[in-house]
Formats: C-alpha cells, sequence, structure tokens
C-alpha cells in the first residue's frame, strides 16, 4: 500500500471511532439520567477500575499502555458530560454566585493592607499600585501577613508568589495550605535591583552583600563576578536598612532603588539582576471571597493520590472544557508520605458556564480540594 491508501484507511477508521464514540458518551447520558433518578454520584471508582483491567486485557501488550491512556481519557469525558447534565451543584457555585452579587463593582481605592518586610519593600510598590491610597501596616514574616488577615486586622494581604528568575516563593505555597483565603487580584512587578551601601563606598570595598534569597538568586551573576559573599535578610528593604544602621563600611544590600532614599545609602550598581526581564508576581488576599468585574483567573489548590495517572485525570478535564492551564505548581505534604499538595492557575472567566462545571467535578470528586478565588491580573 501507498501512504494514501493507508490514509484511506484511517478516515474510514476514524469515521467509525466517532460514530463509536458518539454511541459511547449517549450511552453515559443515559446512565446518567439513571444515577440522577437514583441520587448516585457520578465517579464509581471500581467500575472504572473493571474497565481498565477489561480494555487491557483486551489490548496486545505493546499497545496496552497506549489503549489504558486512552480510555483514561475517554473516563474523564464521560463524566465532565455526566456533570454537565447531572448539573450537581457544588458549594463553589454558590460561593461564587453570592460574591458576583454581593462584591462591590469597583475595586477599593483605600484599604489597610498587610505586607512583609520594611518600608522600601518590593510588596510595598505592589500594593501601591493594587490600591490608590493604601494603608499599609508591615510584618516580620509571611504567616504574619497571614494572621493579619485572618484576625482581621488588615483588609488585605500583599504576598509575592513566583519570580520569573529566581521561580517560586515555596514558603508562601507552604502557608497557602494552611490558612484559609481567597486571592482577589494578582500583580506582575517588574524588579530591577540596585547595589545599596553608605556614601563614599565604592564597588570594590564591598565584601558581603545583604539580601532577601529571592533577590540573591536574581543577581546570582553579579554577585559571582565580583566575589562577594551573600548574607540572606528576611527582605530586600530589612536589608538596606542594615547597612544602614551599620558601622560597616564593606557591606552592601540587593534592594530597591527607592530605599537609597528611604535610607540614606547610594546605588553603586544598577539593574543587577541576571536579566532584565525580571518581574515578581504578587496576590493580593482577603479573608472573605470577593470577585471583582472581569475577574479571568482562577487559583485552586487539591492533593492528588499518589498513583499513576491521578494528576493527567485531572488536567484531562481542563482540556476537554476548553480551559487553559497557565500554572501548576507541586509542594510535598510534610506529614503524608510521597503526597504533594498542587497548585493551579487557569484562564477563564468567572462567568463561563465551563469554569462553573470544572469546579463542580474537581469538588465533588476531589477529596481534598480548596478554591482560592477568581480575580483580575495587573501588568
Amino acid at each position: 500500500m501507498d501512504i494514501n491508501e493507508l490514509r484511506n484507511e484511517i478516515n474510514e477508521t476514524d469515521e467509525k471511532l466517532v460514530e463509536l464514540f458518539c454511541k459511547r458518551m449517549n450511552i453515559s447520558l443515559e446512565i446518567a439520567k439513571y444515577k440522577k433518578e437514583n441520587n448516585l454520584p457520578v465517579l464509581d471508582k471500581n467500575r472504572e477500575r473493571e474497565l481498565l483491567a477489561k480494555v487491557s486485557d483486551a489490548s496486545p501488550q505493546e499497545l496496552e499502555v497506549y489503549t489504558r491512556a486512552l480510555y483514561t481519557t475517554i473516563f474523564n469525558l464521560s463524566r465532565s458530560y455526566q456533570h454537565k447534565y447531572m448539573n450537581k451543584t457544588a458549594s463553589i457555585s454558590s460561593s461564587i454566585k453570592e460574591a458576583l452579587e454581593n462584591t462591590s463593582k469597583q475595586f477599593p481605592k483605600r484599604a489597610v493592607v498587610a505586607c512583609q518586610g520594611v518600608s522600601g519593600a518590593y510588596s510595598e510598590q505592589a500594593c501601591e499600585k493594587i490600591f490608590d491610597v493604601p494603608e499599609i501596616m508591615f510584618f516580620n514574616n509571611f504567616e504574619g501577613v497571614f494572621h493579619a488577615v485572618r484576625s482581621g486586622l488588615c483588609d488585605y494581604g500583599i504576598l509575592p508568589l513566583e519570580n520569573s528568575t529566581a521561580g517560586s516563593v515555596n514558603q508562601v505555597y507552604d502557608l497557602m495550605r494552611k490558612n484559609k483565603f481567597y486571592v482577589v487580584k494578582s500583580i506582575r512587578l517588574k524588579v530591577d535591583h540596585s547595589l545599596l551601601a553608605k556614601k563614599g563606598t565604592s564597588l570594590a570595598d564591598i565584601k558581603e552583600v545583604y539580601s532577601h534569597e529571592q533577590a540573591v538568586n536574581q543577581c546570582s551573576n553579579f554577585i559571582s563576578e565580583n566575589k562577594i559573599k551573600a548574607n540572606i535578610c528576611a527582605n530586600t528593604a530589612v536589608a538596606a536598612k542594615l547597612v544602614a544602621s551599620s558601622d560597616r563600611t564593606d557591606i552592601a544590600a540587593i534592594a530597591s532603588a527607592k530605599c537609597a532614599e528611604l535610607y540614606g545609602l547610594t546605588a553603586i550598581a544598577s539593574d543587577i539582576q541576571n536579566y532584565s526581564n525580571n518581574y515578581t508576581r504578587f496576590i493580593c488576599i482577603s479573608k472573605n471571597l470577593e470577585i471583582y468585574p472581569g475577574a479571568s483567573k482562577t487559583s485552586f489548590m487539591m492533593t492528588i493520590p499518589h498513583v499513576p495517572g491521578s494528576l493527567y485525570s485531572v488536567i484531562s478535564r481542563f482540556y476537554a472544557l476548553g480551559i487553559n492551564l497557565v500554572k501548576i505548581e507541586s509542594r510535598p505534604l510534610p506529614d503524608r508520605d510521597f503526597e504533594f499538595m498542587f497548585y493551579f492557575d487557569i484562564e477563564c472567566s468567572v462567568y463561563s458556564d465551563e469554569l462553573i462545571s470544572l469546579l463542580n467535578e474537581l469538588e465533588n470528586d476531589i477529596t481534598d480540594f480548596t478554591y482560592l478565588g477568581s480575580y483580575s491580573e495587573v501588568m
């Protein structure tokens, strides 16, 4: 056979496959009707396990893994179709509807906001871009920001989540699992680091530098090239304050140019980050669910069983509903062996039926699922 004859055979086979797939989905719909009438759950793990074993046995050994992958996808699509018909409302649906009705149509211009560090921190800059007139309260660590929001001391909190150069802020992800909160907005802040020292100091004088771990990683090339010892601080602005109050003239801080003005320092080198397009993403969190107009990004967390195909089973639902997955982050659970918490960011309008269907499916099927909010991102 030549290539055209083989392709004709493929076309004929595909026509039969589509016909059989549609027939299977229609039968799945009839099953959904039965389940709805008899108040049965959509997911039947034992039934799916039996079917997977059956198709595996019927498949040639060299195609078994492909057959299982195909049927796992079919099961996910079938469940999604059944969920759509049964329209089994999850508590998230009600919460989103209520938030859309009760949230102000305009994001607040004034608020009491918690930030980590001291004045001059990048979180302060992010806060001032999100709010027109914020009343900022500073806390020593990220946990303090969560506590301030949880206790009602502050209306909102600003937290760094990831950097385009240095990656994720793992401590924040770990705290997200422990604290109940909602994301109401996010921002991508352009971060340009400067080397700050006391006036009259030259680069040749510097032996040690102080900064946050993320900033040190973002400026690793500059630090290495100049053979400077790096010391970790809680915050870039804290580092600038430390240098300003020290008697030493051989130390410097990696911080924003704003910190030079605040603490009477001078920038002996500017834009020292490894890459010029250095951005940090900050999230704005609230104790209550607030969803403002234009919300097109949604975040959630879940714990997935440590078995082959479990993550694929979740991600395939996004594809089935035409939803774009823009970020996935995993963090090990310290109290569980070989289990991970997965954090997801997806792009989809909060008014979309597909988003509600997805959240309903996940909340009904995943035991440990946490919706973190729907929001817009400031660039």
